[in-house]
């Protein structure tokens, strides 16, 4: 057996074929037999059974006790389904960002909760001289934008607790270091249903934020609009605001979510 360089590189290349086995199984999917599998990947079958086992024992496959044969596991099945939703809300989203960048004539832009926060996946640019430049696949900061407010408002704290943690570190004045006070700024996010900043992560930036809900009543996303505050008006009660909030509304709606009780929000959300 050939000797890694690293310990790193040999989780790396461990991770790779464990990704590979994965693969062929969704690929001969409902079942396959150890030999076939290994036939299919191009390794060996004891090399095969070993990453079947540590699969097996992390939910990502299972072995029928009567043919023997391999499949996906329940956790394989959760990461498709929560990467199916991820792509759903993509496509349910893309008209009425459309429509909203139309309206408005402001950048607007989709965010999902990926593995470093809020993630910018889609963006609908301004058509105009004055525009704010957003990135595909930026990262905004959790405490100092609108989307990551939101997304911080109504995702249950475990999701977001690391990541609070490490935009506060060394910053102890920062004004949602204190946890009454960021509990409060999360009540009031869900109690409006969106969110504004002036001027917080950009100077002279506004910017309007709503969420965006599945079937299970979860932040699958969230549409923000943001631009220049001299051109762009980012008041809560403002039409801005209110044409975000139906086309956020209209996703969430498309994404086959039906709006419950507020106090019902309210306790998802606080969980």
């Amino acid at each position: 057996m050939e000797k890694p360089d690293s310990n790193g590189k040999q989780k790396v290349r461990s991770a790779e074929v464990g990704t590979d086995i994965l693969k062929a199984l969704a690929q001969l999917s409902p079942s396959t037999s150890l030999s076939r599998l290994a036939e299919h990947v191009q390794m060996p079958a004891s090399k095969v059974h070993r990453y079947l086992q540590a699969l097996i024992a992390s939910g990502f496959a299972e072995q029928n006790s009567v043919t023997n044969h391999y499949g996906l596991g329940r956790e394989a099945l959760r990461v498709g389904l929560a990467a199916l939703n991820s792509m759903d809300v993509l496509k349910v989203a893309a008209l009425p960002l459309a429509e909203l960048r139309d309206d408005l004539n402001e950048t607007c832009f989709l965010a999902v909760w990926g593995n470093q926060g809020a993630t910018v996946v889609h963006i609908e640019p301004a058509v105009r001289a004055v525009t704010v430049v957003t990135q595909l696949g930026s990262v905004l900061p959790l405490l100092s934008s609108s989307t990551g407010l939101v997304f911080g408002a109504y995702l249950p704290k475990r999701e977001t607790a690391d990541l609070r943690e490490q935009e506060l570190r060394g910053q102890s004045a920062h004004a949602l270091a204190d946890d009454p006070t960021y509990a409060a700024m999360c009540e009031q996010i869900r109690a409006r249903g969106l969110h504004h900043v002036h001027g917080l992560l950009m100077p002279g930036v506004d910017a309007l934020s709503a969420p965006v809900f599945n079937a299970m009543g979860k932040v699958v996303a969230v549409l923000t609009v943001v631009g220049p505050a001299s051109l762009f008006h980012a008041d809560e009660n403002g039409p801005a605001a209110q044409r975000l909030l139906a086309a956020s509304r209209a996703v969430s709606w498309r994404m086959g979510y039906e709006s419950p009780a507020r106090s019902e929000v309210l306790e998802g959300a606080r969980k």
